[in-house]
């Protein structure tokens, strides 16, 4: 469902720069000891922390210097089992990082808490080195975990100033609030109160298996169908969240055998739910149209004519499917993307391309990417 590639980019979370404390030291750099302590027996060199899960903690850094090895440890265990993180889980998590420059002091980075954004950061466990990911899995949904990660060594200092970055002075502190979890085969609760039809598709779905989409003989409606056929009871989506949806899409025009594959599904690819950014040119316009305010919970029938999709293209020579096409989509999540940088100042003080002025006919790269190309 990619239109342009640039808002698709997802942001580098807080979790994966610290692990390699610098952004792109070698894996060899990297202290190989890593410590992982259960809840009854977190390391006594772990820094305190105070505070409800959900809300910014407040960090005590021990009198001593900063440990040589990394350590991390699970600090408030969550409320149950019914929500456990699983391995390939997409998991919605506030991070805070500290730096623990000495016995007893250190302080939060600037510009790295999720809490001071409103922002979470959208983790995929499947992405994420195992000494981030071993440590969350099979924790609870309102869980606490914390990572010590060393100070740099001079070789690692070094290359950190090679590739124009300022090194970190003392230990890179995480702490990691597990508030969510999106996994494989994720569905929006509930039971249809329609299944659509009336001149529009029907739709059925069993459980946790892929919709099964019936198109009718006839002509495609001409404007956006949107059909909540489960009208979720979560916030409304708002332009310019990230969404985290299960879909399945087909053609509303039959092919040379009068039958309407699927072209597109997350199904397709084990049921792994999809994120991105919505109302902002990301994805086609019918979805960008079909899907700010809604509400989280909700199952959508979207009948998308060709000038809100991908027009008439040539499919073959573009890979994107034409005409009018039909999707079911449930609206599993929404949350807020973090804010955007500021321009940094030059050393005359002006704002760094101020005196820049875009071409009139200057338009946004279009992404080369395909619907095939998601699967």
């Amino acid at each position: 469902m990619h239109r342009r590639a640039a808002a698709l980019a997802v942001p580098l979370t807080a979790i994966a720069l610290a692990v390699s404390s610098c952004g792109n030291i070698p894996e060899e750099w990297r202290t190989p000891a890593f410590m992982q302590m259960d809840g009854e027996q977190l390391d006594p060199r772990l820094p305190g922390v105070t505070g409800e899960v959900g809300e910014e903690p407040e960090i005590t850094f021990p009198d001593i210097e900063p440990p040589e090895e990394e350590l991390s440890g699970v600090v408030q265990e969550g409320p149950g089992e019914g929500e456990l993180v699983r391995a390939e889980d997409l998991v919605i998590a506030n991070v805070v990082q500290y730096q623990w420059t000495g016995p007893g002091e250190g302080e939060k980075v600037e510009g790295q808490s999720s809490y001071e954004t409103g922002a979470p950061d959208l983790i995929r466990m499947d992405q994420m080195p195992e000494q981030i990911s071993a440590l969350l899995v099979n924790q609870s949904v309102g869980s606490r975990a914390m990572y010590v990660f060393p100070p740099l060594t001079e070789e690692e200092q070094a290359q950190a100033v090679s590739m124009g970055q300022e090194p970190q002075t003392g230990a890179s502190v995480l702490v990691v609030d597990v508030m969510a979890r999106h996994g494989k085969g994720s569905v929006v609760p509930g039971e249809q109160t329609t299944d659509g039809g009336d001149g529009l598709p029907t739709v059925t779905q069993d459980g946790h298996s892929e919709p099964t989409i019936e198109v009718p003989d006839g002509d495609a409606p001409e404007e956006l169908e949107i059909v909540p056929l489960i009208e979720g009871s979560g916030e409304e989506v708002e332009e310019g969240q990230q969404v985290i949806v299960q879909y399945s899409g087909t053609r509303w025009e039959a092919d040379e055998n009068g039958e309407h594959p699927v072209f597109d599904s997350t199904w397709s690819r084990g049921g792994v739910p999809f994120d991105t950014t919505i109302g902002a040119g990301s994805v086609i316009k019918g979805w960008d149209e079909g899907i700010v305010g809604q509400k989280v919970g909700s199952r959508l029938l979207l009948v998308v004519p060709g000038d809100l999709a991908y027009g008439e293209t040539d499919e073959e020579a573009m890979g994107a499917p034409s005409g009018t096409l039909v999707f079911v989509v449930d609206v599993l999540g929404s949350y807020d993307n973090p804010p955007p940088v500021e321009p940094e100042e030059d050393a005359e003080g002006a704002e760094d391309g101020a005196d820049e002025e875009p071409a009139e006919d200057e338009e946004p790269a279009e992404d080369e990417e395909s619907a095939e190309d998601d699967e």
